[in-house]
């Protein structure tokens, strides 16, 4: 059975979400807090003024790269079998992966529309800070690109539900292997690489004090989230969580791609008992 959710998951959300309004409610209540929360970063100018395409280029940039992708991403490592889910017995649970298809496509959209506001606004850009915000942006973009990519080349899935039993995905081919390789470093390697390059932003635009306190605040709720879930074994195998652990299925003879990854020894479905989770590290060896 897969591990049960632990009780700091249960909390660690909802007093993240509370700290978020909290800081919001203080910019919009009256009194000091709010004066200060509104004055910009750098404290010398009296208010936050940009240009509207500017603004709106922060706005979806932040829903793109500080809210959507990275939802996408601990969904799709910490979801894929859930504590209600009766697995081993009920597999390949599509949820997961329709969230992590919607969060990922959407963000990718947002993230488009904000590159095209910014096209031809560069004006050579003097500043040190503004060509590592425009260098971060640009491999941003390089690493959505090769994981839109990636996926529409990751070949076929395969296995006992699919029209066919052969397939990339159910023999762990090395089209497969190099996919996961690859999708797995850049989708988490882009991760810091957007807080830097939102937080340049941020610094760039002068933005008022209340924005990076905020997306601050939204990055460690998360960042506490995937490691409560984390050390709870939450991140199964992909192959495990669509197919099982019975050993007559290929992937379940290689170790799984990443690190820190949850699997469980193989056993022919026929078998009783509780599964007990192994953690692989992420070298491995065929």
């Amino acid at each position: 059975m897969p591990p049960a959710l632990p009780a700091a998951v249960r909390w660690i959300l909802p007093l993240g979400l509370t700290l978020c309004l909290c800081i919001l409610g203080a910019r919009a209540a009256p009194g000091w807090p709010a004066q200060w929360l509104s004055r910009p970063i750098s404290g010398t100018a009296a208010a936050h003024h940009v240009v509207p395409w500017v603004a709106w280029h922060g706005r979806l940039m932040v829903l793109s790269w500080g809210l959507l992708l990275p939802l996408g991403i601990l969904v799709a490592r910490f979801f894929k079998v859930t504590p209600s889910q009766a697995w081993p017995a009920v597999l390949d649970r599509k949820t997961w992966w329709r969230a992590h298809l919607w969060m990922q496509g959407s963000g990718v959209a947002l993230m488009s529309v904000g590159v095209l506001l910014v096209l031809g606004h560069g004006g050579g850009m003097p500043d040190t800070l503004a060509r590592w915000h425009h260098l971060g942006g640009w491999a941003l973009v390089a690493c959505a690109a090769l994981q839109v990519g990636g996926g529409l080349l990751r070949g076929s899935k395969g296995g006992p539900t699919s029209n066919c039993l052969r397939g990339d995905h159910y023999d762990m081919s090395a089209r497969r292997v190099v996919f996961e390789w690859l999708h797995k470093v850049i989708g988490w390697s882009s991760l810091p690489l957007a807080i830097a390059t939102i937080g340049i932003g941020l610094a760039l635009a002068d933005a008022p004090r209340w924005m990076p306190l905020l997306l601050g605040a939204w990055w460690l709720t998360l960042a506490a989230l995937a490691l409560a879930l984390q050390r709870a074994g939450f991140c199964i195998d992909t192959y495990q969580a669509i197919w099982g652990p019975d050993p007559r299925h290929p992937g379940n003879r290689r170790r799984p791609i990443g690190w820190g990854i949850t699997s469980f020894p193989s056993q022919p479905a026929s078998s009783s008992g509780t599964h007990r989770p192994q953690a692989w590290p992420a070298e491995h060896k065929d």
